[in-house]
């Protein structure tokens, strides 16, 4: 087994993302094969550890996945790496319930992950061996391996800190960072602009890295990872990707990727391509056609960033609402949506989207969804089965306005959790398109693969899409 880290803090804005991407590519110069992975369901922070590694970011969370999906995915992706590092969320032991559930300490449990965290050492000293011991008995199962001093004020701070908690807590401190002024990462809502949108994003990997160089104990940070045990019982598996007899009729699935639209969990576009789908990329800005397709998945982004690249492009959102009058499948994922409604409502203007959906967005201050959601399938729908429960994950800073009579209105989800389009429901219908604010990890919900694929293999074939609501 390869080594392996976890990069926790007591909590967000800490600095453990900029470790993290800072020791990830460190090493990467250092000629090592780094496996990032990123825990919790956050695409940003998961595509920033991508570029400063060079290659995919594996999302692990336990509330989208469960053990054997997580230990999978771990074990699958970090095959042939020579060091894993996970970047945590939150605070360390912060979950859903009292038993922190789908907190960054169960993960590293599982993966028995040797831990480091970072603090924040603003205005203490002494203390901060206090609270680093509790955490130490608060979880006993936990391997805290060591800690990493952010913000440190001065020698006399970081000489007493470090003894303190070298002698009450019995691990060592591998790195002492002072307080810097300001530091190059693009910032917006609650966290990192992503690395798409930043022209200056490989000038902030470089800074990172030279922050831990100048910082850390790298080669320290080497040793601990590799005290990792190993993780009986699991062995990486690989299955056989099925193929179509017929190659011929492989169908054809399209994904945009641009600087407006490009989130996509990794497992999402594989599952696909495992299944038999030909990927086609496309790109909504500066696409002059779309090309022939059987199916098309819009994943999330901030459209609203380029709403005026994306209403200018008129050939391709009128080629898209053409095809999607013909019935194309089309399933799609916050920004999807978005894109796919008549306009975005800014300050700056209105800017036209494809107009394929009866919706208008409007942006506000606070998000209008953020976190975990769960929906049961209730309406007849081209993916789903009615009566499918799903788990997936919302952040949107939009609110959907409705440009049809509300009885003209057909959706697929309930929301159990989370918000949705207007609070109660989520997943409108039109035609063969589905839109949705959730996003769904195919690793923990195969059937989501399963059900695009299907429909795109059913417009290659010709077969006429069931009747799954009359009048749509």
């Amino acid at each position: 087994m390869n080594r392996r880290i976890t990069i926790a803090a007591l909590k967000g804005g800490s600095g453990k993302t900029i470790f993290s991407l800072g020791l990830a590519a460190v090493w990467r110069d250092m000629g090592y094969d780094v496996a990032p992975f990123k825990k919790g369901p956050d695409f940003i922070d998961a595509g920033w550890l991508s570029l400063a590694t060079g290659v995919k970011c594996y999302n692990l969370d336990s509330f989208l996945m469960n053990e054997v999906q997580i230990l999978d995915s771990f074990l699958k992706h970090s095959e042939g790496a020579q060091i894993s590092i996970v970047e945590g969320n939150r605070g360390l032991y912060d979950g859903l319930d009292l038993d922190g559930c789908c907190s960054t300490a169960e993960l590293a449990r599982l993966l028995k992950a040797p831990v480091l965290i970072v603090l924040d050492v603003s205005m203490t000293t002494r203390t901060m061996a206090a609270i680093v011991q509790g955490c130490q008995v608060f979880d006993p199962d936990l391997n805290i391996a060591g800690v990493i001093l952010n913000r440190v004020a001065g020698p006399r701070q970081k000489k007493l800190i470090t003894e303190a908690i070298l002698k009450y807590c019995g691990i060592p401190v591998v790195g002492s960072v002072p307080k810097l002024k300001e530091h190059p990462f693009p910032e917006r809502h609650m966290g990192l602009v992503p690395h798409q949108e930043s022209g200056l994003a490989q000038k902030a990997i470089s800074w990172a890295k030279q922050t831990v160089m100048d910082n850390l104990q790298v080669e320290r940070i080497l040793e601990i990872a590799g005290q990792a045990p190993q993780l009986d019982g699991m062995t990486p598996h690989h299955k056989q990707d099925p193929r179509l007899e017929d190659e011929t009729l492989r169908p054809r699935i399209g994904f945009i990727r641009d600087q407006a639209l490009w989130f996509y969990y990794p497992e999402n576009l594989s599952q696909l391509k495992n299944l038999g789908a030909e990927l086609v990329e496309l790109n909504a800005i500066s696409s002059a056609r779309l090309p022939k397709l059987d199916a098309l998945y819009i994943g999330g982004g901030f459209p609203e960033t380029q709403a005026q690249a994306l209403a200018d492009n008129a050939p391709f959102r009128n080629a898209l609402k053409g095809e999607i009058e013909g019935g194309l499948p089309v399933y799609a994922e916050c920004g999807g949506l978005i894109y796919l409604g008549e306009r975005i409502r800014l300050k700056s203007g209105d800017y036209p989207m494809v107009g394929a959906l009866p919706m208008e967005f409007v942006f506000q201050k606070k998000p209008q969804g953020h976190g975990y959601t769960i929906l049961e399938t209730c309406g007849h729908n081209p993916y789903y089965p009615v009566g499918k429960t799903l788990r997936g994950h919302e952040f949107h800073y939009s609110r959907a306005v409705f440009t049809a009579p509300e009885e003209s209105l057909h959706f697929a989800f309930n929301v159990r959790r989370g918000y949705g389009i207007d609070g109660v429901r989520d997943g409108i219908l039109r035609k063969n398109v589905l839109g949705t604010y959730t996003h769904v990890h195919a690793a923990g919900q195969p059937g989501w693969a399963e059900g695009l694929f299907k429909a795109a293999l059913n417009k290659k074939k010709g077969v006429k899409p069931e009747k799954w609501k009359k009048n749509v």
